[in-house]
């Protein structure tokens, strides 16, 4: 395809001047998220390129300031790959091609992850979207504060996970390493089975054409805030389904388990039982994580690695499940090229639980505040 010959002038969505620092992306997909993603690139002046299945998709990014320009982008050092999940191992394959470092943004992990198997392939999942789709919902602050998941493995370059993470932290993305597996497992219960009960909520409601706008009418805000996710596109969930299918039948067993015992204290009027149920879920919603911590709460927590493949992997993904949220991290190289020090940027107040952890798994890590 080749590249377009215009682009839009360079100021960012806020309408400041684009300072441009030399740096090339490339889209794959332009979505909703693909788009989304151009636009906080080319806000932090990177040059964008990228395609699509339609090219008239393209060429929309192009003026709503997306992209640069349409078209394969060789000299780009980071490659975007935001397609439907069934799509993603291929044009990842193609974008590896080229060179250059290669993520994906797809909501299942572990089979593309395993399809695609090269070490400068991080897998990605920002978990972040919108009720609004393609180009027309598209901004550039739509990852500020959300979770984005990368998914590290043993054949992972290090350095690869590194680039692909600075990257993504500069969007303003909470960044959160897991494996392909646990994340799969993890994003079955909270964001692929709310949308299918979000969905079968709206069918229910939907039911019968006489009550249908009686019930819409009555429908409170609860109802509402709930369901919202089922207005999101639905031709992306079928291929969700089938490549998280195992994971996703578990979280539904389990949810049609919970919601029986529910049913049970509703049945037999324990009012007890159901109050008990009511708080825990209530503690546990409060209990969400909140916002990012500040800068002067922060410590280093440096861990000398042996070079070795998947090292940078097991600590990252080991932090992920411990829920640390890593704010910065930078590889140390060791002049004798045997070993390094990794160095992560974490809250004070987990430094300990994360040190602890990393001393059961023979590392050897110290903590030292921010100087």
């Amino acid at each position: 395809m080749a590249s377009a010959t215009t682009s839009p002038p360079e100021s960012s969505p806020a309408g400041r001047e684009r300072v441009p620092t030399g740096r090339r992306a490339a889209i794959v997909g332009t979505g909703l998220i693909g788009a989304s993603i151009g636009m906080a690139l080319r806000a932090r002046g990177w040059h964008v390129t990228g395609t699509d299945r339609r090219l008239e998709r393209a060429q929309q990014a192009v003026v709503a300031g997306a992209l640069d320009a349409v078209g394969v982008d060789p000299e780009a050092e980071i490659t975007f790959v935001a397609t439907p999940v069934s799509a993603v191992a291929s044009e990842a394959g193609l974008a590896l091609a080229h060179g250059g470092l290669v993520t994906d943004v797809g909501s299942v992990k572990a089979p593309i992850v395993e399809a695609v198997d090269h070490p400068c392939f991080v897998g990605g999942h920002p978990m972040a979207g919108s009720e609004q789709e393609g180009v027309e919902g598209a901004e550039a602050g739509l990852f500020q504060g959300a979770t984005w998941v990368l998914t590290p493995t043993a054949g992972t370059d290090p350095a690869a996970y590194a680039r692909v993470r600075s990257v993504v932290s500069t969007l303003g993305a909470d960044v959160v390493a897991l494996t392909p597996e646990r994340h799969d497992s993890l994003v079955a219960l909270v964001s692929h089975v709310p949308h299918l009960t979000a969905a079968t909520l709206m069918c229910l409601a939907a039911e019968g054409a006489e009550e249908h706008a009686a019930l819409l009418r009555l429908a409170a805000g609860g109802f509402r805030d709930m369901t919202r996710i089922a207005a999101g596109h639905p031709g992306i969930w079928p291929d969700i389904c089938a490549e998280n299918r195992d994971a996703i039948v578990e979280a539904l067993d389990r949810l049609r388990s919970s919601l029986d015992g529910v049913r049970e204290l509703v049945s037999t009027g324990d009012r007890n039982g159901l109050l008990h149920w009511l708080e825990g879920a209530r503690n546990a919603r409060t209990n969400l994580p909140g916002g990012l911590a500040r800068p002067e709460t922060l410590v280093d927590v440096r861990v000398p690695v042996p070079d070795r493949p998947g090292v940078v992997a097991e600590v990252t993904t080991l932090a992920g499940e411990l829920a640390v949220n890593i704010e910065d991290l930078e590889i140390v190289h060791s002049a004798e090229g045997d070993r390094g020090v990794l160095v992560l940027v974490v809250d004070a107040d987990v430094a300990e639980v994360l040190r602890e952890a990393l001393v059961s798994r023979d590392f050897r890590p110290s903590v030292h505040p921010l100087v």
